[in-house]
């Protein structure tokens, strides 16, 4: 009777453990990077590489996370096509050029089953009278040209909402192209900065010629006001969907400052609807030689 015992508690057992493993892998967060064609050169833009170092970092996490790339502006397809992803994560150039033009129906039906959007770098810029409508309800914000600014400068960040997104970030200061000054939902309607300092007027000083991109009186009356502009922020859709935008990313070597390349770590999870950890998704320190991976263009060697 002993044995029968035995035997029907490590039928009982194995079953459960089955059980856990299905439900574990059915809560798996699958998250696709679609990155954009070649862009600005050496160490700049590198949406391929920058896609696939974030990506790695999430696949060597230890969360339950999995997240490919789709490179060169290719289709969105995934292997299951009945599925769709917990997120994707457009880095890619904007404007005229973006890389949902190409791609609008088949991300609007995913946003449509809930998956969440994020947008890094010149992937928050789009033409207003085509995707500004689509972006605030995808991200809650864009670049808007005439309105926005992208100067580069060294912005500060000392103070953090909270917020799963900050989970286990620390003060930093890093110089990158900072976009600010974006079209953001009415009244800020589910939207909440995640990133925000107040830029030197110089970055708009230093540029007024360029009405497009430089300077505007918009941006001069908030600037000259005082008020911190925001870089990074969290949407959460009515739907219950989640949105993300971040402006930084032109540098590719600022991937290896670890509490950046946190901020935007945690946000994917969060918008795949995943548990951020307390102290924030884990990732080593890219090495100089990791970083120089995947790129689109080799290092300019100076002239002797």
């Amino acid at each position: 009777m002993k044995i029968s015992h035995t035997l029907k508690f490590l039928s009982c057992l194995l079953l459960c453990l089955c059980s856990v493993q299905a439900v574990s892998a059915g809560t798996t967060k699958n998250i696709i990077f679609l990155a954009g064609k070649k862009s600005h050169g050496y160490g700049a833009h590198e949406h391929r590489a920058g896609s696939m170092l974030l990506a790695r970092c999430l696949n060597e996490s230890g969360l339950d996370v999995k997240a490919s790339v789709v490179a060169n502006g290719a289709r969105p397809e995934i292997a299951e096509s009945d599925k769709a992803p917990d997120a994707i994560v457009m880095y890619c150039d904007g404007g005229k050029g973006h890389i949902a033009k190409a791609h609008q129906d088949k991300i609007q039906t995913w946003v449509d089953d809930g998956v969440g959007v994020a947008c890094l770098h010149y992937g928050v810029e789009v033409e207003p009278n085509v995707l500004g409508q689509t972006f605030l309800d995808w991200i809650g914000g864009y670049f808007a040209i005439g309105w926005s600014v992208n100067p580069h400068w060294d912005a500060s960040f000392a103070e953090f909402p909270e917020h799963p997104i900050t989970n286990g970030v620390q003060p930093f200061t890093i110089r990158d192209e900072w976009y600010y000054h974006m079209r953001f939902q009415p009244d800020m309607e589910g939207v909440t900065p995640i990133l925000s300092s107040l830029p030197p007027i110089e970055t708009l000083t230093s540029r007024a010629h360029d009405k497009n991109r430089g300077s505007n009186p918009a941006v001069m009356a908030a600037v000259s006001a005082g008020k911190k502009q925001h870089v990074a922020w969290a949407y959460e859709r009515p739907d219950g969907g989640r949105g993300f935008g971040f402006t930084g990313g032109h540098f590719h070597q600022n991937w290896q400052q670890d509490d950046f390349r946190k901020t935007v770590l945690n946000a994917i999870v969060w918008t795949a609807k995943g548990d951020v950890p307390a102290d924030g998704v884990p990732s080593r320190t890219p090495s100089d030689a990791e970083l120089e991976l995947n790129q689109d263009y080799p290092e300019r060697k100076p002239k002797k």
